[in-house]
């Protein structure tokens, strides 16, 4: 490196942004993950005596992925390769291990692989690294915000340690935002945060260490040498939900809210519920959520319930948003507050697990249909009684197959309107019990 290149470095470093600058070069100055990095630890233990396994970095963002990788590879003298799954393919792997082989071979060098967002790594491109990964060519660690589980190939990930990060706590965040202004590489002590604004921008990273870095900076362009929680809202805006669409928080959130609403919570389901809508979720896909919760955790319970979740989607239709969030509002604490039961998917899944496991059995000779004089006496229909023609609009009669006869696929709960068909139901059964059998017949 020359005089120019050396130059041209520190101006590049100085300029860089403030969540950067702060990037903490050794275990020491790392702040959280203490599961991992305190005394003792795992990961402390690993780098201590330099045996570093190929590892999968599994967090939120700004929980310090990238930090961890640099550390490691400084701390156990590793040359660092960085690929972003991006922008890198097979080409660019095969390029990195090149260089990997030659360094091993001429210095006795090892290199660290770190991988950002390796879950966006296709199939093709996880096979590339395997052998590499194998033969310790390189050692590999992949960031991800996604479980890896369902994103990492099983033979790559048979072959990686998965470590979980977890998003910061609020006065970790500050700790981190407290360094930054007093350092000569972060704000070098030319500016006063109010302690309301630290705690603020904290609050608002939501676990995110460069958020809160990148918010306090921005707090401090603006308002010069002294930040007041107003300054901190300003450089926020609004706080960004952690809310993935595609990804596994997705799935949390959703889970939280179907389970509040199960669990009659209504506060918890507004919670998750305005969460999710105000993250950018289609409203339509939480009242589809809806629609089939009304019949599944509902029923017959309070028949009402699918009526207003059907009707609340139609209204919203209608009207869009802001104003559609009220009948998504109105439903929610309907569902949440409604009796529960779930006698309807019980219900169709012992018929389901009756009709696969029986097979299609034959119609019952009297239930059959009898369009032709043919079938008439081949005795299809015979026999049959029409309800209507009875007192009570109801007769004792069979009309499962043979082989189900006795069969009872449906329970009713004793919960909400469910209890009266409950009563209904057992008449029924009663009336069933009671009447006369034919010869050879069995109850």
């Amino acid at each position: 490196m020359d005089l120019f290149d050396h130059a041209g470095q520190k101006e590049q470093e100085a300029t860089a942004p403030l969540a950067e600058r702060m990037r903490p070069t050794t275990l020491d100055d790392f702040v959280g993950q203490e599961h991992l990095t305190g005394e003792g630890r795992f990961l402390r233990r690993a780098i201590t005596q330099d045996q570093v396994p190929s590892l999968i970095l599994w967090g939120p963002p700004g929980t310090g992925k990238t930090t961890l990788a640099r550390v490691i590879a400084q701390s156990t003298g590793s040359a660092f390769e960085s690929l972003s799954a991006v922008l890198g393919g097979v080409k660019e792997i095969r390029e990195t291990v090149a260089r990997a082989q030659e360094r091993r071979r001429m210095h006795r060098t090892r290199t660290l692989l770190f991988i950002d967002e390796i879950h966006r790594f296709n199939k093709a491109q996880q096979d590339a690294l395997l052998p590499h990964v194998e033969k310790g060519t390189v050692t590999l660690i992949g960031a991800t915000t996604e479980n890896p589980s369902f994103e990492v190939n099983a033979a790559l990930l048979s072959r990686c340690r998965v470590v979980t990060l977890r998003g910061l706590e609020e006065e970790e965040l500050v700790r981190v935002m407290r360094r930054a202004m007093e350092s000569p590489k972060g704000l070098a002590g030319r500016v006063q945060v109010d302690e309301e604004a630290l705690n603020f921008i904290a609050q608002a990273a939501g676990g995110d260490a460069r958020k809160a870095l990148t918010a306090l900076e921005v707090a401090a362009g603006h308002a010069g040498a002294h930040v007041t929680r107003e300054a901190a809202e300003e450089a926020l805006q609004q706080k960004t939900l952690l809310y993935d669409k595609g990804g596994e928080e997705h799935y949390n959130v959703v889970s939280a809210f179907i389970k509040s609403m199960r669990g009659s919570d209504v506060d918890a389901a507004l919670y998750w519920m305005t969460r999710m809508l105000e993250a950018g979720e289609d409203p339509v896909f939480l009242f589809r959520r809806m629609v089939i919760f009304a019949s599944e955790d509902v029923g017959n319970a309070d028949p009402r319930a699918l009526g207003v979740a059907v009707d609340a989607l139609h209204a919203f239709q209608l009207m869009g948003l802001p104003e559609g969030a009220l009948p998504l509002t109105q439903a929610v604490t309907y569902l949440a507050l409604a009796p529960k039961s779930n006698a309807v998917i019980t219900a169709y899944g012992a018929a389901r697990a009756a009709v696969t496991q029986e097979g299609a059995l034959p119609v019952p000779l009297h239930l059959r249909n009898a369009p032709t004089q043919l079938m008439k006496g081949m005795g299809y229909g015979g026999g049959y009684k029409y309800p209507h023609n009875f007192e009570g609009n109801y007769v004792p009669e069979d009309y499962l197959p043979e082989a189900l006869k006795a069969r009872r696929f449906y329970t009713p709960s004793s919960n909400g309107f469910e209890a009266q068909m409950r009563q209904r139901y057992e008449e029924i059964q009663r009336v069933l019990a009671a009447r006369p059998r034919e010869p050879g017949e069995e109850g």
